[in-house]
């Protein structure tokens, strides 16, 4: 919403074009005489009068004038012609060069997950029951293979593919096609990123058609931009847009800076290249804002120098390392406006005990404005300039503490990825143990946005199941929700961990959500 801010003018400009200008009054002291005679003297308190009415009317006139010449809605002027872009009648306007050369290095992704039936009757297992029914056994279904369909873009002629992490995440074999060409290429996982929803994979082959890197730094509101993807599986498709806004934290991923665009990004699009209009990458479709599952003309896409970033770690060492500083923080509210007055920037509220932010002094409500050089306007961009930077380099931070900038350099730590961090499953006793074969992660806001999990659902989800494991036998399936144990609520993996010691080597009850509904598991 605009905000009209009236301000105090010295010129007024009247609807007649009669031009006011406010004028300093100056008093002069008057001497106090005796009136010549009573005719002389009312006369005189006459004019006095007449001139006191004059000045307050002119004064009631100028400030009324003044009120309403404050508020003045400016027109531009009104079209005179309109313009052909085309002086030439057989040529039209057109992005087809540009788009067709980006189009030749955004592929194809389709993945195959296998997905073992959890509902098979144990009695169908039995060698009598299997004799009796002969074929019709073997016509129950017991694993089925689940697919899905995204896109990526080729990044080099030697076969390396950036695509989102969720396009590919747990997929047992990636397949990829590439434009006018039915053959399908392998892949292999070179490495990913989940906290930045990126991935690198590769094919064997070479000679490829890439596309080149635009600096997202520069990109500005307003720009044209091009959306190319594979939307519900047709095929390649280009749609049309401007750059809706930049520095987007829309809290999908742990680290995120989205540009917004308005052109169409649907079902198949994630992994796919937004460009610019010469065709150049400035950033990586990856979500949409919707409440039916289509497009409503806002989507989002990673910056290309994010991208890039997290690319070219990955090609180099299989994984991305970041900068940890260790220290929880919040955006200016309204009521701490006034104890921070006009900065911007992230505001401290929790240290970790046994990190570089503790040992060099930060303090909680501490604001901290800048990141070497760098300003700070909220959390998330704090966020972005730590894990930007490498575990071991310095970090120069400008704070902002009892009302004075302080300068604080910290040796950062590494980070650890809360997302890839499994629960370790207490030992028992009993070589029994239905938990065996079983992992479980924390429900991260990318898995919750990926899965569509309500809100007020909380817990652990089980990511993993070993086949024919005991965990299998017991009814976990993966996929599922742990939300309690016996007595214990749980809302992160702490509390999981804390109810499988209390109740280790008993019978417990496991409260579950899964595809089929709520259910109850009694394991050891």
């Amino acid at each position: 919403m605009k905000k009209f801010d009236i301000k105090p003018q010295t010129t007024f400009q009247t609807k007649s074009n009669t031009t006011l200008t406010s004028t300093t009054l100056k008093g002069e002291s008057m001497k106090k005489s005796q009136p010549e005679s009573t005719k002389k003297y009312a006369f005189g308190k006459f004019i006095s009068a007449a001139l006191a009415g004059a000045f307050a009317g002119t004064l009631a006139s100028a400030f009324a004038i003044n009120l309403a010449s404050a508020y003045a809605i400016q027109e531009v002027p009104s079209i005179s012609k309109r313009v052909n872009p085309m002086t030439e009648n057989n040529a039209v306007y057109s992005y087809n060069d540009v788009i067709q050369n980006a189009t030749h290095a955004v592929v194809n992704i389709s993945t195959q997950k296998k997905i073992t039936n959890q509902n098979i009757n144990p009695m169908f297992n039995d060698p009598f029951f299997q004799q009796f029914f002969g074929d019709m056994y073997n016509q129950i279904p017991k694993d089925r293979i689940e697919r899905s369909l995204g896109s990526g873009v080729i990044v080099s002629s030697d076969g390396y593919i950036i695509t989102n992490d969720h396009v590919i995440d747990g997929a047992d074999k990636i397949i990829v096609t590439l434009p006018n060409d039915p053959t399908e290429y392998t892949a292999s996982l070179v490495g990913t990123d989940k906290e930045g929803d990126i991935a690198v994979i590769r094919i064997n082959k070479t000679n490829l058609p890439f596309i080149k890197f635009a600096d997202s730094s520069d990109v500005k509101i307003g720009d044209i931009v091009f959306a190319i993807g594979n939307p519900f599986g047709v095929g390649e498709s280009v749609t049309q847009g401007i750059v809706s806004a930049t520095n987007k934290n829309i809290q999908i991923n742990a680290f995120e800076n989205f540009i917004q665009t308005d052109a169409s990004i649907n079902p198949g699009n994630s992994g796919g290249a937004l460009i610019d209009s010469r065709g150049a990458l400035i950033g990586m479709n990856t979500a949409i804002l919707s409440r039916s599952g289509g497009n409503h003309g806002i989507g989002f896409a990673i910056p290309s120098n994010m991208v890039r970033e997290v690319a070219d770690a990955l090609v180099k060492s299989g994984k991305i390392q970041r900068g940890y500083l260790g220290v929880g923080t919040q955006d200016i509210s309204q009521n701490l406006r006034g104890n921070y007055g006009n900065h911007k920037g992230a505001v401290v509220v929790n240290i970790d005990p046994k990190s570089p932010a503790k040992d060099a002094g930060l303090l909680v409500w501490d604001l901290i404005t800048a990141v070497n050089g760098k300003p700070i306007k909220n959390s998330a961009d704090l966020r972005n300039a730590i894990g930007s930077l490498k575990p071991k380099e310095k970090a120069a931070l400008s704070v902002l503490r009892d009302g004075k900038i302080q300068a604080i350099t910290i040796t950062l730590a590494e980070r650890k990825d809360p997302n890839n961090e499994p629960v370790k499953i207490p030992e028992s006793g009993a070589e029994s143990s239905a938990l065996k074969g079983m992992r479980v992660e924390p429900i991260s806001p990318q898995i919750r946005q990926r899965y569509q999990i309500p809100d007020d659902i909380q817990g652990v989800i089980i990511t993993n199941i070993a086949e024919n494991s005991l965990a299998q036998e017991a009814g976990f399936a993966q996929g599922d929700i742990i939300a309690q144990v016996e007595d214990i609520e749980i809302k992160d993996t702490s509390d999981f961990t804390r109810a499988l010691n209390k109740y280790k080597d008993k019978n417990k009850r496991f409260l579950v959500y899964s595809s089929e509904g709520i259910k109850t598991i009694v394991a050891k």
